[in-house]
């Protein structure tokens, strides 16, 4: 492991816990059925984020949860995922205690963003995405509550 600059963050100090794991689907609705049925209970939460051009459904489990991405249109970033790589792992997000503090911190660590700065996303969270390279092939994602719950995404 190589050593991290004195002042940095490292890691294991930013990112605070798994706030959940994304999957694309090619079928919300089909997937939706599926996930009741394997963790035992409705979602707790789905949304539209048209910004994104995603739909997203939330199941809680234990202390993290797992998000379904279905694409609300043939040009948004799941419909090309799918198309590239089929239904399947999407990122892996953690939570932070602030999404722009952590940008900054991993960008000055030379990773490459996706954001420049955090925007709304679904259940009232502010995220941002680190590129794919940052964490060996896998999206990832950084969020945290968002502070303004009454402009969350819709």
């Amino acid at each position: 492991m190589s050593a991290v600059p004195h002042g940095r963050f490292i890691l294991g100090r930013v990112l605070t816990r798994i706030d959940h794991v994304g999957i694309a689907v090619p079928d919300i609705d089909a997937a939706v059925e599926a996930y009741t049925r394997l963790v035992g209970r409705p979602p707790s939460h789905r949304q539209r984020v048209d910004s994104d051009g995603i739909e997203a459904v939330m199941f809680e489990v234990g202390e993290s949860r797992v998000e379904l991405l279905g694409s609300t249109g043939p040009d948004s970033k799941i419909a090309g995922f799918l198309e590239r790589r089929g239904g399947g792992l999407h990122h892996v997000a953690y939570g932070v205690d602030d999404v722009q503090e952590a940008l900054d911190e991993y960008t000055g660590l030379g990773l490459r963003t996706l954001d420049s700065s955090p925007r709304r996303g679904a259940a009232g969270r502010l995220v941002a995405f680190l590129h794919p390279s940052a964490g060996a092939g896998v999206l990832t994602e950084l969020c945290m509550a968002d502070p303004e719950p009454d402009h969350a995404a819709e």
